[in-house]
């Protein structure tokens, strides 16, 4: 599985600096690292997957200890039940379900949670409330639970959920780093039964942690300087191309 190209060695290496970025300063751009890191791996798509994950958790180690006071710890610790019983779905379906039949519903999923979104923003501007219904953040946290087991792709899901809450981009980075810490280990053992995670695949991502600290750093430098009103329009937007991708 490990005698990437050269062409592949860079795919790797991109997805590495994405994975920073996306932990610290741009949510969104972790939807192009499953493709990325599975043309990386044409051969070995599953297994490509626990090789992410393993990153995405080093990301996650990075963003939480740089922003481990600005979690809203309410909105991390509220979708997580449900986000549990998503990954234990997610596990039993990925048997059931490929990539191909998951990713355009999730493309739909998506794009229709960003258009109720832009509907609610659009008609009651900043009146427009804050669901507080424990039904959205069960359905938030399931469906962002089943999506990260089987494609490690619920970042456009948290978008939304994010976004609903109107969360400051510091709070919203913060607390989008604690959920995803803690739903990512608890996809470990999971990934391990199904040997997606190896020791082969824990090396090469230890190999990738120079890259992910340097995305991590050019993300907090972005966040520091793009204005809330244009963080929100950007990661509506990425999610919107993610969603739109994961149609074709």
């Amino acid at each position: 599985m490990f005698e990437l190209t050269s062409a592949g060695w860079i795919l790797v290496g991109v997805s590495a600096v994405l994975v920073g970025l996306s932990k610290t300063g741009i949510p969104g751009l972790g939807i192009l690292m499953a493709p990325l890191m599975a043309m990386a791996f044409p051969e070995h798509v599953r297994q490509s997957t626990g090789i992410l994950l393993g990153m995405l958790i080093l990301g996650d180690l990075f963003a939480t200890g740089y922003y481990r006071q600005n979690a809203e710890w309410k909105h991390v610790l509220r979708p997580l039940p449900p986000a549990m019983v998503g990954i234990v779905a997610g596990w039993l379906a990925m048997d059931y379900v490929s990539d191909a039949q998951l990713q355009p519903i999730m493309g739909v999923i998506v794009l229709g949670m960003l258009a109720v979104n832009y509907w609610r923003t659009r008609m009651r501007g900043e009146d427009a409330p804050i669901p507080g219904q424990w039904w959205f953040a069960a359905l938030m946290g399931f469906t962002a639970g089943f999506t990260t087991m089987m494609a490690n792709a619920a970042g456009p899901v948290m978008i939304i959920y994010l976004l609903a809450m109107r969360l400051p981009k510091v709070a919203f980075i913060g607390t989008s780093a604690w959920f995803f810490f803690v739903v990512n280990w608890l996809k470990v053992p999971f990934s391990i039964h199904l040997n997606l995670i190896t020791i082969e695949s824990v090396k090469l991502d230890l190999m990738m942690l120079p890259l992910i600290v340097l995305g991590a750093v050019a993300g907090i430098l972005f966040l520091r300087r793009i204005p809330q009103k244009v963080f929100n329009s950007v990661v509506q937007i990425l999610a919107a191309a993610a969603a739109v991708k994961l149609l074709f």
